[in-house]
Parts: structure tokens; C-alpha cells; sequence
């Protein structure tokens, strides 16, 4: 017993206890700032590897954006990666950071599904499906699980059938072999199901947007109750969107 208590006493406590508040170390790079000031926007335009930024305003698209910082490091006066992990939204148009506006990014409260909240705000399980995703975004959910974040505290949980999900939480450009399973996936699911995107690639195809080994009909069918960006969504951003659409970050 003595030595556990040393180990503990050394490492110090790796629990977080307030998931919206704490600060995010390290080179987390969160919701950008665009500011007013000129510069060459054909450039950054040019420098962005998936079109995520557009002009006339100057605008980041979060849903495009991988958080890669090439635009930030080419125009640092420009354009500022914060260390805002609030990032999820449930209207796609809300991803689009425009210049000039520094303000932080919300759930639409009337356009959330009655039902999602009366039914899921105690307790919220969860289907992750990878639809051709490369990892990046599976191993952060997975994350969000250990003793840092602990959301299974929250009563979020993944589990392994659909039959027992509340919502579908999916990571990936969705891949022609995989639109089908998901499809099936949701069927399978009981209602009411919520339908969560998880990572820019599984928001807009991400770098492999225009690939032809694509099949993102899906979306076109059928109604996303919540997009989290991130390439990959930091645990933080995850957890603190499940909340936000619950309704559980807002005062009584």
C-alpha cells in the first residue's frame, strides 16, 4: 500500500475534473481567429491542402479544415489557432469561421431533436463505426474513456451492437465499402438514433474528399444530429459535444 501511495504522490493526480473548463498543453491548435488585417489571400487560399479556406470574407471551414497550421505559420498575423476545444456545432454552416469574428462556437438549441434530450440526457450510448477512417480519430475516442477524461462518469459509453445504441458515432470518409454496413448499422439501431460525425474526414471526406473510392450517400439521407471537427477531435472537443447537445453544458 505504501507503495502505491508514493506512486500516486509522485505522478501527481491525471483525473480531470471539469471537462468544460480545463485548459487543453502542449501544441493543441482549437478554434482559429481570422482577423481584419490585409494579406494574401490567394495565397493562403493556395497553400490549403483540402480548400477549407475561401475569400471575400476570408473563411476557414472547420468541416474542411485538418488543423494542420500551414495558413496560421504562412500569415501569423492573419490567422491564430486558439486553444478553444468547443468546437461542435449541429448545423453544418456553423463550421465556417469568417474574418473579423472571434466568437465561440454553439449548439442551435431550437434545432436539436426534442426527443434526443428528454430520452439520452442521463445516459448516452454509443456505435462508433469506422467507415475507412485511418485511426487517428478511433484512438482519441478511446481516449476519452481512460482515467483522464472518464466520460463513462458523464454516462457516455461505446457498445458493441447497434441493437444497443442511442447513437451513431461515425469516424472516416465513409469508403464505398462501407456504405452499406453503415446503412445497416442504422438500421439496426433503435429509435430515436442520433447520427454523429466525428473528424473532418467523416464531416466533408477530408483529404480524400474528391476520392472516387468514396461513397457518401449516406449523408445525403439521412439527418446529422451533431458534427465534431478535429484531425483528429481532441477528447476534450468529443465529450464536451455530446454534452452540448444534451443539453447538460447549459444552466438550469
Amino acid at each position: 500500500m505504501l507503495k502505491e501511495l508514493k506512486t500516486v504522490y509522485h505522478q501527481g493526480s491525471q483525473y480531470i475534473r471539469d471537462l468544460r473548463q480545463t485548459e487543453v498543453p502542449g501544441i493543441f491548435k482549437g478554434r482559429p481567429v481570422i482577423s481584419s488585417d490585409a494579406c494574401d489571400e490567394a495565397a493562403l487560399i493556395e497553400l490549403c491542402p483540402t480548400d477549407a479556406i475561401t475569400s471575400s470574407p476570408l473563411c476557414i471551414d472547420l468541416g474542411k479544415c485538418i488543423f494542420c497550421g500551414a495558413c496560421a505559420f504562412h500569415s501569423p498575423n492573419k490567422i491564430k489557432f486558439t486553444k478553444d476545444y468547443h468546437l461542435s456545432v449541429n448545423c453544418r454552416d456553423a463550421l465556417i469561421i469568417k474574418a473579423g469574428e472571434d466568437k465561440p462556437l454553439q449548439i442551435e438549441i431550437s434545432k436539436v431533436r426534442p426527443e434526443i434530450i428528454s430520452m439520452f440526457k442521463g445516459s448516452f450510448k454509443l456505435r462508433q463505426v469506422s467507415a475507412g477512417g485511418d485511426n487517428s480519430a478511433e484512438l482519441e475516442l478511446n481516449a476519452s474513456g481512460n482515467v483522464q477524461f472518464d466520460m463513462g462518469r458523464l454516462g457516455f459509453e461505446f457498445v458493441a451492437s447497434p441493437r444497443h445504441a442511442d447513437a451513431l458515432v461515425i469516424t472516416g470518409p465513409i469508403t464505398e465499402n462501407m456504405a452499406e454496413p453503415l446503412e445497416t448499422c442504422l438500421r439496426d439501431a433503435p429509435a430515436p438514433k442520433a447520427i454523429i460525425l466525428c473528424g473532418t474526414d467523416a464531416i466533408s471526406g477530408g483529404i480524400l474528399a474528391n476520392s472516387p473510392a468514396l461513397n457518401r450517400n449516406f449523408l445525403e439521407k439521412h439527418m446529422v444530429d451533431l458534427y465534431i471537427p478535429g484531425n483528429p477531435p481532441h477528447p476534450l472537443t468529443f465529450i464536451n459535444g455530446l454534452l452540448s447537445l444534451l443539453g447538460r453544458d447549459r444552466k438550469k
